[in-house]
């Protein structure tokens, strides 16, 4: 039996969040940024996995949202910095929660769970 309080029919509040963090980077990006200003280099150096290419992307992706402020300075070379806006601040809770879960849950959120844990996963499914 399925509860109703529980539907997320296409367009409800949960897609429409999980749209604006979905995929590797974004919600990493909005963690990294909860500390303060970063310059790209410095957001680069916290994300050793992400390239260039797609680091951009994912910063453009997130000020296209609203969910990042981007300044440029008149310098040379140019200096760019990124923050959360008020919008990606009030993310802080939801990004805090994540982490917090995948703290609780490390046995099961570690790089080998894919691998050590894939019977249990469906284990009473």
């Amino acid at each position: 039996m399925k509860r109703r309080d529980l539907d997320c029919a296409p367009g409800c509040p949960v897609e429409a969040t999980l749209d604006l963090i979905d995929g590797k980077w974004k919600g990493v990006i909005l963690f990294h940024l909860q500390s303060g200003r970063l310059r790209f280099g410095e957001l680069r150096r916290k994300m050793p996995g992400i390239t260039q290419r797609m680091l951009t992307k994912q910063l453009r992706a997130l000020e296209d949202d609203g969910l990042v402020l981007r300044e440029v300075f008149a310098e040379v070379p140019p200096r760019v910095e990124y923050e959360l806006s008020a919008m990606g601040e009030s993310l802080r809770p939801v990004i805090d929660a994540l982490k917090r879960w995948a703290e609780e849950h490390r046995a099961r959120t570690g790089p080998d769970a894919a691998i050590a844990a894939p019977a249990e996963r469906h284990v009473g499914a």
